[in-house]
């Protein structure tokens, strides 16, 4: 847990405007009432079973094992309502919003599975929703664009910056500040000034809770490592929580390469383990000599961000879990791989996973038990990956 004023060790905190402060202060104190609350948790629990489909399976993938040499299980969250883990997260704070009588939310997204799991919760619950998506991530994720118009979200692409993610939050910082009294912001992974990333994570431990009871019944005994993919990181602490006290078993966070870390062009915070402050947290970022913040490069919008959760931050510097990274030639590789094997397209994101178990799968031997989580599933991510690998149709 973090401490009284939301850090991890050093990271984390509340690094925001006056305005925020008490939108702030009072959704903590609503978070910490609802997860006191039994009618609360009993309607999060029902509303995952039957909207977002809990539990999900975690299946053995026999091809994979047999191709890397060692046994790997799938944590299959994409089989989730609207694609991906985000669900699990968008529901707990639209319920919160509800609590706290609030009539709308708003949210950023990358790959757009963010803003599509905030899109059909906010429908679910009666929301007004507004979705803020950088044009770049708008023109690489259209399908998903469509679908949160489709699920009553307006979208609103946001031009400046990078035009990805990073500009997305940015924006939806804004809209927050000027319609506080009305507004929550349904932030969608383990960033952000506190209580974000303790509720974000709290609302994704189920991931972990299930996989802990499900490993012991597929494989008889725990796992010996577990690998996620991590921009901001929910996915990948939603599996690690329920397994930080077994040290035994191994955590790995797969940043996203890029093309290559040496080529500056990437999104891997750990290798340059530069500390500094965005979007309200404390946490490893990539910024310049000067402190400012660099563009970052992934051929997954979902990992196309400049910081690290800052829990994960902590637990690197703790030792509790290792970082690497995989290239985006070594995910795309790994997407195809897992869709012509396994008979599953893979996000992007979880390609990075993946690829970094085809990696270094050989060296773990045959009888090592991998958990991997496959976050989100890769309809939405067919045509940029077609479109990088040359093989979009003339005129498409």
């Amino acid at each position: 847990m973090p401490d009284a004023t939301g850090h991890f060790g050093p990271y984390g905190g509340r690094f925001v405007p006056e305005t925020l402060v008490v939108a702030l202060d009072e959704l903590e104190r609503e978070y910490d009432r609802a997860q006191a609350d039994p009618a609360f948790r009993r309607e999060l629990e029902d509303t995952l079973r039957d909207f977002a489909g809990r539990p999900t399976p975690l299946v053995e993938a026999p091809r994979i094992s047999e191709k890397v040499g060692c046994r790997v299980l799938l944590k299959r969250e994409d089989l989730l309502h609207t694609g991906a883990h985000k669900i699990n997260n968008t529901i707990g704070q639209c319920l919160l919003t509800r609590r706290m009588g609030k009539p709308r939310v708003i949210a950023e997204t990358g790959a757009g599975q963010h803003g599509v799991a905030t899109a059909a919760a906010a429908a679910r619950f009666g929301l007004e929703c507004v979705v803020y998506m950088g044009a770049e991530d708008a023109r690489r994720q259209h399908l998903n664009v469509e679908r949160m118009k489709l699920l009553g979200a307006t979208v609103r692409e946001v031009d400046s910056g990078s035009r990805t993610l990073k500009d997305a939050i940015n924006e939806a910082l804004r809209d927050w500040v000027t319609r506080v009294r009305d507004t929550h912001y349904v932030l969608g992974s383990v960033l952000g000034p506190h209580p974000f990333p303790r509720m974000v994570r709290d609302f994704h431990r189920v991931i972990g809770i299930e996989a802990r009871e499900q490993v012991m019944q597929v494989a008889g005994r725990l796992p010996d490592l577990l690998v996620a993919c991590v921009g901001g990181g929910s996915n990948a602490i939603g599996l690690f929580h329920a397994f930080l006290g077994d040290e035994n078993v191994q955590k790995v966070g797969v940043e996203a390469g890029g093309e290559g870390v040496s080529s500056g062009r990437h999104a891997a915070r750990i290798p340059e383990h530069s500390i500094g402050v965005l979007h309200g947290t404390r946490t490893l970022v990539l910024q310049d000599e000067r402190g400012m913040i660099r563009e970052t490069h992934s051929v997954s919008a979902g990992l196309d961000y400049p910081a690290l959760g800052p829990e994960h931050a902590w637990l690197n510097d703790q030792g509790l879990a290792r970082y690497d990274n995989v290239t985006d030639a070594e995910a795309l590789e790994a997407f195809e791989v897992l869709a012509r094997l396994e008979g599953i397209l893979p996000a992007l994101e979880s390609a990075h996973a993946l690829a970094w178990v085809l990696r270094e799968g050989p060296r773990l031997g045959p009888n090592t038990v991998v958990v991997v989580n496959l976050s989100g599933r890769g309809d939405k991510d067919v045509a940029e990956v077609l479109r990088v690998t040359g093989r979009t149709a003339p005129g498409a």
